[in-house]
């Protein structure tokens, strides 16, 4: 196996108990979907769906709707709400950097959240443009760096092995510079906006006990430094530290950008 494959197999593992949290990021999904002009009919794909929160959102407005994701876990969970939801959103275990689609099969392509964990932005982008329509619309909601969910997944990043030479820190696809970068040889008309989400916590202890059970790379984190009570204490602290700057009136906000542009 090489070190991209185990990059790819330990996400799948990193992110297996997350459907728990699904609620967390669901006041996101409308807002997505109303930035990106969805209409009815359209072709949508949503990468890197998880448990299908945008998919389902947007498949209600009456568009055509297909979700892809890594782990069969998050789909499981995708298809009980497909579902619950009377829909019939076609749900499919799929790399963003490998997508099993046509050329131009879509006519908007989002991920809330998603892509931005793919080891290779370069390649991700690749595919969700190759998979769009010219003219269609891509759009995705991201964390900035230097907010709270940023900060939180920068703090996991210190406390576990240097990232392989393979792997981008997902947290710059929250840094505007770059996702213009990124972006501007590929797509046209380049928005953005900033939106936040308010998640209710009786207080910080309680809101770092949701996101240790259900935030895969701190579950895992916590689990590996079981056997350093030191070091899982000073993690801890600050994580609550950070959470702490976020929390009023017994909620945590967590400020996202949203992006969206037009394929060349």
């Amino acid at each position: 196996m090489n070190n991209l494959e185990e990059i790819k197999n330990n996400a799948k593992k990193v992110w297996s108990g997350f459907a728990p949290l699904e609620n967390l990021t669901g006041t996101a999904a409308p807002r997505l979907i109303k930035f990106a002009n969805i209409n009815k009919n359209q072709k949508i794909l949503d990468v890197a769906c998880g448990t299908g929160v945008v998919a389902l959102t947007a498949a209600r407005s009456g568009a055509n709707v297909f979700g892809s994701d890594l782990t069969p876990e998050l789909l499981e969970r995708a298809e009980e709400n497909n579902k619950l939801f009377k829909l019939s959103v076609e749900f499919t275990e799929a790399d963003v950097e490998k997508l099993p689609y046509d050329d131009a099969f879509f006519d908007v392509v989002l991920s809330q959240f998603g892509h931005m964990f793919a080891p290779n932005p370069e390649k991700a982008l690749s595919e969700m443009l190759r998979v769009l329509k010219p003219g269609g619309t891509i759009a995705f909601s991201t964390w900035p760096p230097e907010l709270f969910m940023g900060q939180f997944f920068q703090i996991i990043s210190k406390y576990n092995p240097p990232l392989s030479s393979d792997f981008s820190p997902p947290h710059l696809w929250g840094n505007v510079d770059i996702v213009i970068k990124r972006l501007k040889n590929t797509v046209d008309e380049i928005k953005f906006d900033r939106d936040k989400i308010i998640s209710p916590g009786l207080s910080i202890y309680h809101l770092l006990g949701m996101f240790e059970k259900g935030a895969g790379p701190l579950s895992k984190l916590v689990e590996k430094l079981s056997s350093d009570p030191e070091r899982l204490n000073l993690l801890r602290t600050e994580i609550l530290n950070t959470i702490s700057q976020y929390f009023e009136n017994n909620s945590l906000r967590q400020d996202y950008l949203l992006t969206k542009g037009i394929k060349k």
